[in-house]
């Protein structure tokens, strides 16, 4: 979610100049995939909920920009090991880069994500227990929006991988030990508004 430039002149960004654009967003799994350890078999996986969003950057010039993207959620997490949806934290952040049209209002935009987590709180079926959180999250995130005065409605596709899970309670393993071998692969589409401001 990148700042434009305003329609009306009263709004107009100097180039140069900070912007601040807090938001909320929709997140939907469109493809998720955990990699357990044996005996386990792998599962698949889906987040679905809502989120807030936050950049701070800086304009290049009016077509230009450059900042640091954060993400904070609180999907639903699902896995087909059980079958059953639980409330989970998420968040991830790392840099952006951007361009925008201002005379029609629409951008683009890349984010490389450098650290994420997901912490599912633990659920229970058939006897057996799960409460895993998912570490050091990787990826990269594209998204298009289009700006009208103070208003941006934006569509983002975002691909993370977690790397390292740290299991406090499953089945047959230790608690509290961090698994290198267990991962969580993330592919959703994020619906979003943000509110662009001009420091």
């Amino acid at each position: 979610m990148a700042l434009g430039v305003f329609s009306l002149p009263a709004f107009a960004l100097d180039p140069g100049g900070l912007f601040v654009e807090p938001g909320v967003t929709f997140e939907q799994t469109s493809k998720g995939k955990i990699n357990w350890p044996s005996p386990l078999n792998d599962s698949s996986s889906q987040l679905k909920g809502l989120g807030l969003s936050a950049r701070l950057g800086f304009h290049l010039n009016q077509a230009l920009f450059l900042g640091v993207d954060g993400r904070y959620s609180k999907p639903k997490f699902k896995s087909s090991v059980f079958d059953s949806s639980v409330s989970s934290t998420a968040y991830n952040w790392g840099p952006v880069v951007g361009m925008q049209m201002p005379n029609i209002g629409l951008r683009l935009w890349a984010d490389y994500i450098v650290d994420g987590q997901v912490d599912p709180e633990s659920y229970t079926a058939g006897g057996s227990s799960l409460d895993g959180k998912f570490q050091k999250g990787k990826g990269y995130r594209v998204g298009a929006g289009f700006h009208v005065l103070m208003l941006s409605v934006n569509l983002e596709y975002q691909k993370i991988k977690y790397d390292e899970a740290e299991l406090q309670e499953i089945g047959p393993f230790a608690p509290g030990t961090d698994y290198s071998s267990v991962s969580l692969d993330d592919e959703s589409w994020i619906l979003g508004v943000s509110f662009p401001l001009a420091l």
